[in-house]
Protein backbone atom coordinates (compact mmCIF):
# COMPACT_ATOMS: atom_id res chain seq x y z
CA UNK A 1 0.00 0.00 0.00
CA UNK A 2 1.01 3.61 -0.61
CA UNK A 3 0.53 6.57 2.71
CA UNK A 4 -0.44 9.80 1.84
CA UNK A 5 -1.82 12.14 4.58
CA UNK A 6 -4.44 14.63 5.21
CA UNK A 7 -4.53 17.25 8.46
CA UNK A 8 -7.32 16.68 10.53
CA UNK A 9 -8.75 20.05 9.70
CA UNK A 10 -8.77 19.12 6.10
CA UNK A 11 -11.57 15.88 6.65
CA UNK A 12 -14.45 18.24 8.22
CA UNK A 13 -14.85 15.11 10.66
CA UNK A 14 -13.38 16.56 13.73
CA UNK A 15 -14.72 19.04 16.83
CA UNK A 16 -12.92 22.41 17.43
CA UNK A 17 -11.90 20.67 20.78
CA UNK A 18 -10.53 17.72 19.24
CA UNK A 19 -8.68 19.83 16.94
CA UNK A 20 -7.53 21.98 19.43
CA UNK A 21 -5.86 19.42 21.48
CA UNK A 22 -3.53 17.98 19.03
CA UNK A 23 -2.68 21.48 18.37
CA UNK A 24 -1.44 21.96 21.78
CA UNK A 25 -3.18 24.95 22.27
CA UNK A 26 -2.07 26.48 25.13
CA UNK A 27 -5.52 27.19 26.80
CA UNK A 28 -5.98 23.42 26.36
CA UNK A 29 -3.25 22.58 29.01
CA UNK A 30 -4.75 22.33 32.06
CA UNK A 31 -6.91 19.67 31.20
CA UNK A 32 -4.56 16.60 31.33
CA UNK A 33 -0.70 16.45 32.07
CA UNK A 34 1.58 15.72 29.44
CA UNK A 35 1.37 16.12 25.74
CA UNK A 36 1.67 13.03 23.87
CA UNK A 37 5.41 13.62 22.28
CA UNK A 38 7.91 10.65 22.31
CA UNK A 39 9.95 12.31 23.90
CA UNK A 40 7.47 13.29 26.53
CA UNK A 41 6.93 10.02 27.84
CA UNK A 42 10.30 9.65 29.79
CA UNK A 43 8.58 12.06 32.77
CA UNK A 44 5.29 10.17 32.53
CA UNK A 45 7.17 6.71 32.97
CA UNK A 46 9.74 8.21 35.53
CA UNK A 47 6.35 9.30 37.97
CA UNK A 48 3.94 6.99 37.68
CA UNK A 49 3.08 5.09 40.62
CA UNK A 50 1.33 1.65 40.81
CA UNK A 51 2.01 -0.42 43.99
CA UNK A 52 3.35 -3.67 43.58
CA UNK A 53 0.38 -5.63 45.32
CA UNK A 54 -1.91 -4.64 42.23
CA UNK A 55 0.86 -6.02 39.92
CA UNK A 56 0.24 -8.87 42.07
CA UNK A 57 -3.57 -8.62 41.87
CA UNK A 58 -3.59 -7.72 38.26
CA UNK A 59 -1.16 -10.73 36.56
CA UNK A 60 -3.64 -13.14 39.16
CA UNK A 61 -6.51 -11.65 37.38
CA UNK A 62 -5.20 -12.10 34.04
CA UNK A 63 -3.97 -14.98 34.01
CA UNK A 64 -7.60 -16.50 35.24
CA UNK A 65 -9.24 -14.67 31.89
CA UNK A 66 -6.68 -16.45 30.07
CA UNK A 67 -7.09 -19.82 31.66
CA UNK A 68 -8.69 -22.56 29.63
CA UNK A 69 -8.51 -20.50 26.46
CA UNK A 70 -5.59 -19.61 24.01
CA UNK A 71 -2.74 -18.23 24.78
CA UNK A 72 0.39 -16.77 22.66
CA UNK A 73 3.87 -16.96 23.80
CA UNK A 74 4.14 -13.27 23.74
CA UNK A 75 0.89 -12.98 25.38
CA UNK A 76 1.96 -15.06 28.36
CA UNK A 77 5.41 -13.62 28.87
CA UNK A 78 3.63 -9.62 28.64
CA UNK A 79 1.37 -10.77 31.38
CA UNK A 80 3.86 -12.56 33.34
CA UNK A 81 6.25 -9.00 32.88
CA UNK A 82 3.34 -7.06 34.98
CA UNK A 83 4.64 -8.07 38.13
CA UNK A 84 7.80 -6.15 37.00
CA UNK A 85 7.48 -2.78 38.12
CA UNK A 86 9.38 -1.47 35.01
CA UNK A 87 6.54 -3.00 32.96
CA UNK A 88 3.81 -0.47 31.67
CA UNK A 89 0.68 -0.59 29.45
CA UNK A 90 -0.72 1.72 26.63
CA UNK A 91 -4.59 0.81 26.44
CA UNK A 92 -7.13 1.04 23.76
CA UNK A 93 -10.98 0.09 24.80
CA UNK A 94 -13.46 -0.91 22.72
CA UNK A 95 -17.19 -2.31 22.44
CA UNK A 96 -17.36 -6.09 21.65
CA UNK A 97 -18.50 -5.19 18.44
CA UNK A 98 -19.95 -8.35 16.13
CA UNK A 99 -16.86 -9.42 13.96
CA UNK A 100 -14.87 -6.70 15.22
CA UNK A 101 -17.53 -4.30 13.61
CA UNK A 102 -15.94 -1.39 11.75
CA UNK A 103 -12.81 -0.72 10.73
CA UNK A 104 -11.80 1.27 13.42
CA UNK A 105 -11.68 -1.51 16.00
CA UNK A 106 -8.88 -2.82 14.18
CA UNK A 107 -7.25 0.80 13.89
CA UNK A 108 -7.69 1.33 17.60
CA UNK A 109 -5.73 -1.72 18.36
CA UNK A 110 -2.86 -1.54 15.36
CA UNK A 111 -2.46 1.95 16.63
CA UNK A 112 -1.71 0.86 20.38
CA UNK A 113 0.65 -1.91 19.20
CA UNK A 114 2.72 0.20 17.67
CA UNK A 115 2.98 2.69 20.17
CA UNK A 116 4.02 -0.13 22.42
CA UNK A 117 6.73 -0.98 19.74
CA UNK A 118 8.01 2.34 19.49
CA UNK A 119 7.67 3.00 23.01
CA UNK A 120 10.37 -0.29 23.59
CA UNK A 121 12.61 1.67 21.17
CA UNK A 122 12.92 4.73 22.78
CA UNK A 123 13.24 3.48 26.46
CA UNK A 124 15.04 0.14 25.98
CA UNK A 125 15.41 -0.17 29.66
CA UNK A 126 11.24 -0.94 30.35
CA UNK A 127 9.21 -2.61 28.70
CA UNK A 128 5.52 -1.73 27.37
CA UNK A 129 2.35 -3.95 27.43
CA UNK A 130 0.11 -3.27 24.38
CA UNK A 131 -3.72 -3.88 26.03
CA UNK A 132 -7.36 -4.05 24.69
CA UNK A 133 -9.81 -3.36 27.29
CA UNK A 134 -12.72 -5.05 26.71
CA UNK A 135 -16.09 -3.05 27.05
CA UNK A 136 -17.76 -6.01 28.42
CA UNK A 137 -19.86 -4.50 30.86
CA UNK A 138 -21.65 -2.22 28.54
CA UNK A 139 -24.97 -2.76 27.61
CA UNK A 140 -25.85 -0.88 24.69
CA UNK A 141 -26.71 -3.91 22.37
CA UNK A 142 -28.06 -1.78 19.63
CA UNK A 143 -25.11 -0.24 18.80
CA UNK A 144 -22.84 -3.58 19.02
CA UNK A 145 -25.51 -6.26 17.53
CA UNK A 146 -24.70 -5.67 13.26
CA UNK A 147 -21.49 -5.64 10.97
CA UNK A 148 -21.75 -4.37 7.63
CA UNK A 149 -19.98 -6.54 5.00
CA UNK A 150 -20.53 -5.36 0.91
CA UNK A 151 -23.24 -3.21 1.78
CA UNK A 152 -25.07 -6.09 3.47
CA UNK A 153 -26.19 -5.32 7.13
CA UNK A 154 -25.94 -8.56 9.40
CA UNK A 155 -27.38 -8.36 12.73
CA UNK A 156 -27.29 -10.68 15.98
CA UNK A 157 -31.03 -10.64 16.84
CA UNK A 158 -31.42 -11.91 20.39
CA UNK A 159 -33.99 -10.57 23.61
CA UNK A 160 -31.03 -11.09 26.20
CA UNK A 161 -30.84 -7.73 28.43
CA UNK A 162 -27.64 -6.79 30.78
CA UNK A 163 -24.02 -6.34 30.26
CA UNK A 164 -23.34 -7.66 26.80
CA UNK A 165 -20.36 -9.67 28.05
CA UNK A 166 -22.54 -12.00 29.43
CA UNK A 167 -24.35 -12.45 26.63
CA UNK A 168 -24.89 -16.36 25.71
CA UNK A 169 -24.01 -17.70 22.59
CA UNK A 170 -27.69 -19.78 21.50
CA UNK A 171 -29.58 -20.39 18.85
CA UNK A 172 -29.83 -16.73 17.07
CA UNK A 173 -25.73 -16.80 17.53
CA UNK A 174 -26.12 -19.87 14.90
CA UNK A 175 -28.42 -18.29 12.71
CA UNK A 176 -26.15 -15.31 12.29
CA UNK A 177 -23.31 -17.49 11.22
CA UNK A 178 -25.37 -19.60 8.73
CA UNK A 179 -26.24 -16.39 7.09
CA UNK A 180 -22.61 -14.71 6.95
CA UNK A 181 -21.43 -18.35 5.84
CA UNK A 182 -18.09 -16.04 4.15
CA UNK A 183 -16.48 -15.31 7.52
CA UNK A 184 -12.84 -16.78 8.30
CA UNK A 185 -13.17 -20.53 10.27
CA UNK A 186 -11.60 -18.50 13.19
CA UNK A 187 -14.59 -16.68 13.58
CA UNK A 188 -16.97 -19.61 13.83
CA UNK A 189 -14.69 -21.19 16.36
CA UNK A 190 -14.94 -17.77 18.56
CA UNK A 191 -18.54 -18.22 18.12
CA UNK A 192 -18.95 -21.87 18.51
CA UNK A 193 -17.07 -23.08 21.02
CA UNK A 194 -17.94 -20.30 23.59
CA UNK A 195 -20.10 -19.94 25.77
CA UNK A 196 -20.52 -15.78 26.37
CA UNK A 197 -19.75 -13.02 23.73
CA UNK A 198 -16.91 -11.88 26.32
CA UNK A 199 -15.19 -14.99 25.63
CA UNK A 200 -15.67 -15.28 21.75
CA UNK A 201 -14.44 -11.56 21.38
CA UNK A 202 -11.16 -12.84 23.87
CA UNK A 203 -10.51 -15.46 20.93
CA UNK A 204 -11.29 -13.73 17.83
CA UNK A 205 -8.98 -10.70 19.17
CA UNK A 206 -6.56 -13.44 20.59
CA UNK A 207 -6.07 -14.73 16.65
CA UNK A 208 -6.04 -11.44 15.29
CA UNK A 209 -3.25 -9.70 17.01
CA UNK A 210 -1.57 -12.46 20.19
CA UNK A 211 1.41 -12.50 17.61
CA UNK A 212 1.69 -9.40 18.93
CA UNK A 213 1.52 -9.95 22.24
CA UNK A 214 -1.65 -7.83 23.07
CA UNK A 215 -2.84 -8.33 26.43
CA UNK A 216 -6.82 -8.90 27.19
CA UNK A 217 -8.14 -7.09 30.15
CA UNK A 218 -11.80 -7.91 31.43
CA UNK A 219 -13.04 -5.49 33.80
CA UNK A 220 -15.63 -7.22 34.62
CA UNK A 221 -13.79 -9.15 37.13
CA UNK A 222 -14.10 -9.66 41.11
CA UNK A 223 -10.35 -9.22 42.34
CA UNK A 224 -9.95 -6.32 40.09
CA UNK A 225 -12.87 -4.52 41.25
CA UNK A 226 -11.98 -5.58 44.86
CA UNK A 227 -8.94 -2.74 44.00
CA UNK A 228 -11.62 -0.74 43.55
CA UNK A 229 -13.49 -0.73 46.67
CA UNK A 230 -12.54 2.71 48.19
CA UNK A 231 -13.45 4.53 45.15
CA UNK A 232 -16.69 2.74 44.96
CA UNK A 233 -18.00 3.24 48.55
CA UNK A 234 -16.71 7.24 48.24
CA UNK A 235 -18.68 7.70 45.54
CA UNK A 236 -21.78 6.11 46.54
CA UNK A 237 -21.65 8.48 50.14
CA UNK A 238 -20.10 11.55 48.12
CA UNK A 239 -20.77 11.61 44.38
CA UNK A 240 -17.75 13.28 44.51
CA UNK A 241 -16.85 12.83 40.88
CA UNK A 242 -20.23 14.16 39.70
CA UNK A 243 -19.46 17.69 41.16
CA UNK A 244 -15.78 17.54 39.62
CA UNK A 245 -17.17 16.67 36.31
CA UNK A 246 -19.54 19.34 35.73
CA UNK A 247 -16.99 22.08 37.06
CA UNK A 248 -14.26 20.61 34.58
CA UNK A 249 -17.13 20.88 31.84
CA UNK A 250 -17.89 24.69 32.75
CA UNK A 251 -14.13 25.50 32.24
CA UNK A 252 -14.22 23.64 28.23
CA UNK A 253 -17.45 25.54 28.15
CA UNK A 254 -16.24 29.07 29.33
CA UNK A 255 -13.57 28.48 26.29
CA UNK A 256 -16.48 27.72 23.63
CA UNK A 257 -16.13 23.69 23.66
CA UNK A 258 -19.38 21.71 23.85
CA UNK A 259 -19.42 18.73 26.49
CA UNK A 260 -19.04 15.22 25.25
CA UNK A 261 -20.03 13.22 28.40
CA UNK A 262 -22.20 14.42 31.60
CA UNK A 263 -21.79 13.18 34.78
CA UNK A 264 -24.75 11.30 37.35
CA UNK A 265 -24.77 12.09 41.44
CA UNK A 266 -23.52 8.44 41.37
CA UNK A 267 -21.89 7.09 38.07
CA UNK A 268 -22.51 3.65 38.84
CA UNK A 269 -24.95 0.81 37.64
CA UNK A 270 -25.64 -2.25 39.21
CA UNK A 271 -24.96 -5.59 37.76
CA UNK A 272 -26.26 -8.65 37.74
CA UNK A 273 -27.73 -11.81 35.64
CA UNK A 274 -29.61 -9.96 32.70
CA UNK A 275 -29.05 -6.37 34.55
CA UNK A 276 -27.41 -2.87 34.59
CA UNK A 277 -29.25 -0.31 35.93
CA UNK A 278 -28.32 3.18 37.51
CA UNK A 279 -28.32 3.15 41.20
CA UNK A 280 -29.79 6.42 42.16
CA UNK A 281 -30.05 7.91 45.77
CA UNK A 282 -33.27 8.14 47.30
CA UNK A 283 -35.02 9.39 50.63
CA UNK A 284 -34.39 6.13 52.40
CA UNK A 285 -31.20 5.27 50.85
CA UNK A 286 -30.39 4.07 47.31
CA UNK A 287 -32.69 2.24 44.77
CA UNK A 288 -31.77 -0.02 41.51
CA UNK A 289 -33.77 1.91 38.91
CA UNK A 290 -36.66 -0.70 36.89
CA UNK A 291 -36.23 -3.33 39.06
CA UNK A 292 -37.38 -2.66 42.21
CA UNK A 293 -34.17 -3.77 44.34
CA UNK A 294 -34.19 -0.92 47.16
CA UNK A 295 -31.22 -0.75 50.07
CA UNK A 296 -30.50 1.49 52.60
CA UNK A 297 -26.96 3.06 52.43
CA UNK A 298 -25.29 0.49 55.18
CA UNK A 299 -26.72 -2.60 53.16
CA UNK A 300 -25.29 -1.25 50.14
CA UNK A 301 -21.43 -0.63 51.75
CA UNK A 302 -21.74 -3.50 53.06
CA UNK A 303 -23.02 -5.27 49.19
CA UNK A 304 -19.75 -3.35 47.71
CA UNK A 305 -17.40 -5.47 50.53
CA UNK A 306 -19.28 -8.87 50.11
CA UNK A 307 -19.43 -8.79 46.02
CA UNK A 308 -17.93 -5.24 44.26
CA UNK A 309 -18.60 -7.01 41.07
CA UNK A 310 -21.78 -6.15 41.36
CA UNK A 311 -21.21 -2.25 40.54
CA UNK A 312 -19.96 -1.35 37.43
CA UNK A 313 -18.41 1.71 36.65
CA UNK A 314 -20.37 4.09 33.56
CA UNK A 315 -18.26 6.18 31.12
CA UNK A 316 -17.40 8.74 33.84
CA UNK A 317 -15.76 6.78 36.30
CA UNK A 318 -14.47 3.66 33.84
CA UNK A 319 -11.17 6.03 32.87
CA UNK A 320 -10.34 6.44 36.11
CA UNK A 321 -10.94 2.46 37.20
CA UNK A 322 -9.03 1.00 34.44
CA UNK A 323 -5.83 3.82 35.58
CA UNK A 324 -6.56 2.44 39.31
CA UNK A 325 -5.73 -1.60 38.34
CA UNK A 326 -3.26 -1.14 35.08
CA UNK A 327 -0.01 0.09 35.21
CA UNK A 328 -0.85 2.49 32.27
CA UNK A 329 0.78 5.40 30.75
CA UNK A 330 -1.14 6.22 27.61
CA UNK A 331 -5.01 5.40 26.17
CA UNK A 332 -5.61 5.62 22.91
CA UNK A 333 -9.52 6.94 21.62
CA UNK A 334 -11.15 7.95 18.84
CA UNK A 335 -11.65 11.73 18.91
CA UNK A 336 -14.92 11.41 20.86
CA UNK A 337 -12.66 9.75 23.50
CA UNK A 338 -10.51 12.06 23.54
CA UNK A 339 -12.23 14.89 24.28
CA UNK A 340 -14.38 13.27 27.03
CA UNK A 341 -10.95 12.19 29.00
CA UNK A 342 -10.19 16.05 29.15
CA UNK A 343 -13.29 16.05 31.28
CA UNK A 344 -11.84 13.82 33.72
CA UNK A 345 -8.57 15.20 34.90
CA UNK A 346 -9.97 16.56 38.17
CA UNK A 347 -11.21 13.10 38.90
CA UNK A 348 -7.90 11.32 38.58
CA UNK A 349 -6.15 14.50 40.64
CA UNK A 350 -9.02 13.85 43.56
CA UNK A 351 -8.02 10.00 44.18
CA UNK A 352 -4.69 10.54 43.59
CA UNK A 353 -4.19 8.08 40.45
CA UNK A 354 -2.02 9.30 37.72
CA UNK A 355 -3.85 10.64 34.04
CA UNK A 356 -2.32 9.06 31.52
CA UNK A 357 -1.02 10.34 28.30
CA UNK A 358 -4.51 11.01 26.41
CA UNK A 359 -4.00 10.43 22.43
CA UNK A 360 -6.18 9.79 19.24
CA UNK A 361 -6.18 6.68 17.64
CA UNK A 362 -4.65 6.52 14.08
CA UNK A 363 -7.67 8.03 11.48
CA UNK A 364 -7.41 5.69 7.90
CA UNK A 365 -9.18 5.64 4.63
CA UNK A 366 -8.59 2.42 2.13
CA UNK A 367 -8.55 3.34 -1.32
CA UNK A 368 -9.31 0.18 -3.56
CA UNK A 369 -8.15 -0.28 -7.19
CA UNK A 370 -11.66 1.01 -8.63
CA UNK A 371 -11.21 3.97 -6.22
CA UNK A 372 -7.62 4.79 -7.04
CA UNK A 373 -8.53 5.21 -11.11
CA UNK A 374 -11.86 6.63 -10.64
CA UNK A 375 -10.52 9.42 -8.55
CA UNK A 376 -7.64 10.09 -10.88
CA UNK A 377 -9.94 10.03 -14.08
CA UNK A 378 -11.89 12.65 -12.02
CA UNK A 379 -8.25 14.76 -10.94
CA UNK A 380 -9.26 14.45 -7.33
CA UNK A 381 -6.75 15.22 -4.83
CA UNK A 382 -6.82 13.63 -1.13
CA UNK A 383 -8.31 16.68 0.14
CA UNK A 384 -11.08 17.06 -2.28
CA UNK A 385 -12.05 13.24 -1.40
CA UNK A 386 -13.55 14.64 1.77
CA UNK A 387 -15.66 17.25 0.14
CA UNK A 388 -19.27 16.45 0.11
CA UNK A 389 -20.90 15.42 -2.94
CA UNK A 390 -22.82 17.99 -3.96
CA UNK A 391 -19.81 20.23 -3.45
CA UNK A 392 -17.71 18.20 -5.91
CA UNK A 393 -20.36 17.51 -8.07
CA UNK A 394 -20.94 21.48 -8.61
CA UNK A 395 -17.38 22.23 -8.35
CA UNK A 396 -16.87 19.49 -11.42
CA UNK A 397 -19.41 21.10 -13.53
CA UNK A 398 -18.26 24.68 -13.35
CA UNK A 399 -14.68 23.35 -14.32
CA UNK A 400 -15.95 21.80 -17.13
CA UNK A 401 -18.90 23.27 -18.23
CA UNK A 402 -18.51 24.07 -22.02
CA UNK A 403 -20.71 27.25 -21.31
CA UNK A 404 -20.05 29.84 -18.19
CA UNK A 405 -22.46 28.80 -15.82
CA UNK A 406 -21.23 31.92 -13.43
CA UNK A 407 -24.15 34.20 -14.17
CA UNK A 408 -22.76 36.85 -11.75
CA UNK A 409 -22.08 39.50 -14.27
CA UNK A 410 -25.28 39.27 -16.37
CA UNK A 411 -27.16 39.35 -13.09
CA UNK A 412 -25.63 42.67 -11.82
CA UNK A 413 -25.95 44.30 -15.72
CA UNK A 414 -29.59 42.99 -15.53
CA UNK A 415 -30.09 44.62 -12.09
CA UNK A 416 -28.19 47.73 -13.23
CA UNK A 417 -30.64 48.05 -16.28
CA UNK A 418 -34.38 47.41 -13.80
CA UNK A 419 -31.93 49.89 -11.49
CA UNK A 420 -31.67 52.66 -14.27
CA UNK A 421 -35.07 52.30 -15.77
CA UNK A 422 -36.31 52.58 -11.98
CA UNK A 423 -34.76 56.18 -11.32
CA UNK A 424 -35.57 57.58 -14.65
CA UNK A 425 -39.34 56.38 -14.41
CA UNK A 426 -39.60 57.57 -10.79
CA UNK A 427 -39.17 61.33 -12.40
CA UNK A 428 -42.30 60.73 -14.22
CA UNK A 429 -44.34 58.57 -11.37
CA UNK A 430 -42.49 57.62 -7.89
CA UNK A 431 -44.69 54.20 -7.55
CA UNK A 432 -43.12 52.96 -11.13
CA UNK A 433 -39.62 52.49 -9.05
CA UNK A 434 -41.54 49.91 -7.20
CA UNK A 435 -43.13 48.34 -10.37
CA UNK A 436 -39.19 48.13 -11.70
CA UNK A 437 -37.65 46.82 -8.41
CA UNK A 438 -40.49 44.26 -8.88
CA UNK A 439 -39.58 43.38 -12.63
CA UNK A 440 -35.97 43.39 -11.63
CA UNK A 441 -36.50 40.31 -8.78
CA UNK A 442 -38.50 38.81 -11.62
CA UNK A 443 -36.69 39.15 -14.03
CA UNK A 444 -33.19 37.63 -11.74
CA UNK A 445 -35.45 34.64 -10.91
CA UNK A 446 -35.90 34.11 -14.77
CA UNK A 447 -31.89 34.50 -15.62
CA UNK A 448 -31.49 31.97 -12.44
CA UNK A 449 -34.16 29.46 -13.71
CA UNK A 450 -32.35 29.42 -16.98
CA UNK A 451 -28.86 28.85 -15.25
CA UNK A 452 -30.54 26.05 -13.65
CA UNK A 453 -31.45 24.69 -17.07
CA UNK A 454 -28.05 25.34 -18.19
CA UNK A 455 -26.31 23.31 -15.56
CA UNK A 456 -28.67 20.35 -15.90
CA UNK A 457 -27.79 20.22 -19.26
CA UNK A 458 -24.68 19.84 -18.75
CA UNK A 459 -24.77 18.06 -15.88
CA UNK A 460 -26.64 15.68 -18.23
CA UNK A 461 -23.33 15.64 -20.19
CA UNK A 462 -21.21 14.63 -17.77
CA UNK A 463 -23.64 12.25 -16.15
CA UNK A 464 -20.85 9.25 -16.67
CA UNK A 465 -18.37 11.22 -15.22
CA UNK A 466 -20.53 12.37 -12.14
CA UNK A 467 -21.52 8.56 -11.76
CA UNK A 468 -18.05 8.16 -11.18
CA UNK A 469 -18.06 11.18 -8.60
CA UNK A 470 -20.31 9.00 -6.70
CA UNK A 471 -19.21 5.69 -6.94
CA UNK A 472 -15.78 7.16 -5.46
CA UNK A 473 -17.95 8.49 -2.60
CA UNK A 474 -19.76 5.64 -1.80
CA UNK A 475 -16.67 3.67 -1.82
CA UNK A 476 -15.02 6.17 0.59
CA UNK A 477 -17.84 7.41 2.31
CA UNK A 478 -20.64 4.34 2.45
CA UNK A 479 -24.14 5.83 3.15
CA UNK A 480 -22.35 9.53 3.60
CA UNK A 481 -20.48 7.61 6.56
CA UNK A 482 -16.49 7.27 6.36
CA UNK A 483 -15.37 4.20 5.62
CA UNK A 484 -13.52 3.43 8.77
CA UNK A 485 -16.60 4.19 10.86
CA UNK A 486 -18.74 1.57 8.44
CA UNK A 487 -16.80 -0.90 6.76
CA UNK A 488 -15.86 -4.06 8.04
CA UNK A 489 -11.95 -5.15 7.70
CA UNK A 490 -13.42 -8.37 6.38
CA UNK A 491 -13.68 -6.50 2.81
CA UNK A 492 -9.44 -6.49 2.55
CA UNK A 493 -8.85 -9.14 4.63
CA UNK A 494 -10.37 -11.93 2.64
CA UNK A 495 -8.76 -10.53 -0.19
CA UNK A 496 -5.43 -10.32 1.50
CA UNK A 497 -4.67 -12.30 4.84
CA UNK A 498 -1.97 -9.54 5.20
CA UNK A 499 -4.13 -6.41 5.53
CA UNK A 500 -3.60 -6.32 9.06
CA UNK A 501 0.18 -6.42 8.68
CA UNK A 502 0.25 -3.66 6.08
CA UNK A 503 -1.36 -1.20 8.59
CA UNK A 504 1.92 -2.14 11.26
CA UNK A 505 3.94 -0.90 7.99
CA UNK A 506 1.97 2.53 8.06
CA UNK A 507 0.64 3.47 11.40
CA UNK A 508 2.33 5.68 13.31
CA UNK A 509 0.41 6.79 16.33
CA UNK A 510 2.32 9.67 16.80
CA UNK A 511 1.74 11.35 13.66
CA UNK A 512 -2.03 12.52 13.84
CA UNK A 513 -2.81 13.10 10.72
CA UNK A 514 -5.54 11.06 8.49
CA UNK A 515 -4.17 8.55 6.21
CA UNK A 516 -5.14 7.42 2.88
CA UNK A 517 -3.83 3.97 1.61
CA UNK A 518 -3.56 2.91 -1.64
CA UNK A 519 -4.15 -0.87 -1.97
CA UNK A 520 -1.89 -2.54 -5.01
CA UNK A 521 -3.19 -3.29 -8.02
Amino acid sequence: MLKSTVEPECTGQFSPLFIDYIRQQEKLAPFYNAFPKLENFGSVIHNRQFDSSKRAVLVEALKAQYEGGEISEKVAGNVAALENDKTFTVTTGHQLNLFTGPLYFIYKIVSTINLAKQLGAAYPAYRFVPVYWMASEDHDFEEINYFYYAGKKYSWNTTQKGAVGDFELDGSMEELLKEASFVPDFFKEAYRKNTTLAEAVRQYVHHLFGDQGLVIVDGHDRKLKELFIPVIKEELCSGKANDLVNAQSQKLEELGYKSQIFPREINFFYLDKGVRSRIVKTKEGFEVLDTGKAFAEEELLKLVEEDPARFSPNVVLRPLYQEYILPNIAYLGGPAEVAYWLQLKSVFDHYEVDYPMVMPRNFAMIKNVKAQRKAAALGLDEQALFAPYDELKKRHVKANAQSDLDLTEEKRALSAVFEHLGDEAAEIDTTLKHSAEAAKVRALKVLEHFGNKLRQGEERKMDVALRRLKEVKEILFPGGTPQERKVNFLEFYLADEQFIDGLYAHFDPLDFNYMILEQDG
